[in-house]
């Protein structure tokens, strides 16, 4: 295994162990409302009706490059969705161990069941989906990799870990932001086709944006522009 595979998987393992110790058709997601008329004061339920744009490309490269980066968003969305998952079920859990002592012990055990199921998995991701992994870590949890690890172990081990990413052009203090950064747009727009179309479980976002507004936002603006790995 390369430097940089190992350096994503130790990162990857170690939140997940603190954290636990092709063009779309319109899509309509549906959801209950009710208007009460006058007179009968009927109810009646209505569904609201949200289209998603058509994608639209203007060139096959375009095309090309919305495909390869969709692929590579299904493949990092998966982990950061478990990480998110971990936080909530660590917080509940920890809140009933009292003893230090067995909260070591209790992350210990956490640590050997990642390291035995998901080391094989992580090592298939290449740089680009660990990038695309550390961004969406930020938005599944609110937080940076680099300050859940900074929170969670230490700010020594947090330093250390974002200066060997950086060797490999990665940052464990990559933000998520699809409001300034046309990159993270593009992963926002291929997730949400994807939750629309069952492709992905859906989990929402503990940052603030509103999809839609951006949508209008980013319709016209060129694409981001990244080598592939």
């Amino acid at each position: 295994m390369n430097q940089f595979k190992t350096l994503l998987i130790l990162t990857f393992l170690l939140i997940s162990t603190t954290l636990f110790s092709q063009e779309e058709k319109d899509s309509v997601p549906l959801s209950e409302r009710y208007i009460v008329f006058e007179g009968d004061t009927l109810l009646i339920e209505l569904n609201e009706v949200q289209l998603l744009k058509k994608l639209k490309f203007k060139t096959s490269y375009d095309r090309r490059y919305y495909y390869w980066f969709r692929k590579k968003t299904l493949k990092a969305y998966p982990y950061a969705k478990l990480a998110a998952d971990r936080l909530s079920v660590l917080n509940e859990r920890l809140e009933k161990i009292k003893s230090k002592r067995r909260k070591k012990q209790y992350t210990k055990r956490i640590q050997k069941y990642f390291e035995k199921e998901l080391t094989d998995q992580l090592k298939k991701l290449t740089r680009t989906e660990g990038r695309i992994l550390i961004k969406l870590i930020h938005r599944q949890t609110g937080d940076t990799s680099f300050n859940l690890i900074k929170d969670l172990r230490s700010g020594w081990k947090a330093f250390w870990y974002n200066t060997a990413a950086g060797l490999y052009k990665l940052s464990l203090k990559d933000e998520y932001d699809p409001v300034n950064n046309k990159e993270d747009y593009l992963i926002e727009d291929i997730l949400q086709r994807a939750f629309v179309d069952g492709v992905l479980e859906e989990q929402q976002s503990k940052l603030d944006f509103n999809y839609l507004e951006l949508s209008k936002k980013w319709i016209d603006a060129p694409k981001p522009t990244q080598k592939k790995h």
